[in-house]
């Protein structure tokens, strides 16, 4: 059974709150119908279809953890959406902050045919716009190794690794300031008590309040080069 565009965005949304647990497989039903804006009786719902359909596994209190299939259902839709989001933005020339939405429309009526040929076009990228990794074709997510910009030492010459907020107005906002993926920056200084941050970028100091510096992931060049 092939899994349906709803079933699809389940089990990708699922596998994302997975990816970046540390050990843990399982995802709470809660966690999933907070992310997907639904409520719990609808998650129970679509639960024992994607059960049903051998996608997932179900365990009362832990939650639930997705099958081979169900994992290979959720990289191919995450695969499709972002490089439909890295053709948006490198070809089209939209802006990164305008194309999450779009992407989920488009990649979910374009064939594999016209989205890896969207892959060529954008120059077989490995992260999309917001530096999030892609699965290969043959359905590999590569490993992200990043820490949160608030939680760095000061001083560090690290580069943003992924920014992960799907907020139009914020990414707008961080792009105006140059704070994208792949760009080198420098913490200079941490106010106290959860107060703004001062980074050096490109040559200019950026101040950010800290807020919106936790949508910030940062590595080292090394570890950014490894995706």
């Amino acid at each position: 059974m092939s899994a349906s565009e709803a079933m699809q965005d389940y089990l990708a949304e699922a596998y994302r709150l997975a990816y970046y647990q540390d050990d843990n497989r399982y995802v709470s039903t809660s966690a999933l119908a907070e992310v997907l804006h639904v409520s719990p009786p609808a998650v129970t719902r679509m639960v024992q279809r994607l059960k049903e359909a051998g996608f997932l596994e179900h365990e009362p209190y832990r939650g639930i953890m997705l099958t081979p299939a169900g994992e290979r259902e959720a990289l191919m839709s995450i695969r499709r959406h972002r490089l439909v989001e890295r053709f948006l933005v490198d070809v089209m020339q939209f802006g990164w902050h305008e194309v999450h939405d779009e992407a989920d429309e488009l990649g979910a009526v374009a064939s594999s045919v016209v989205v890896e040929r969207m892959a060529v076009l954008a120059g077989n990228p490995h992260r999309c716009p917001h530096g999030e990794p892609i699965p290969t074709e043959d359905g590999v997510m590569p490993q992200v190794i990043d820490y949160l910009l608030t939680k760095v030492a000061v001083n560090q010459e690290l580069v943003i690794s992924r920014v992960t907020t799907h907020d139009a107005g914020k990414l707008d906002y961080l792009g105006t300031l140059g704070l994208k993926p792949g760009v080198a920056l420098t913490l200079k200084d941490r106010a106290p008590f959860n107060g703004p941050l001062q980074l050096a970028v490109n040559g200019s100091t950026q101040v950010i309040g800290y807020e919106l510096a936790g949508a910030l992931r940062v590595c080292t060049q090394a570890e950014y080069d490894l995706v």
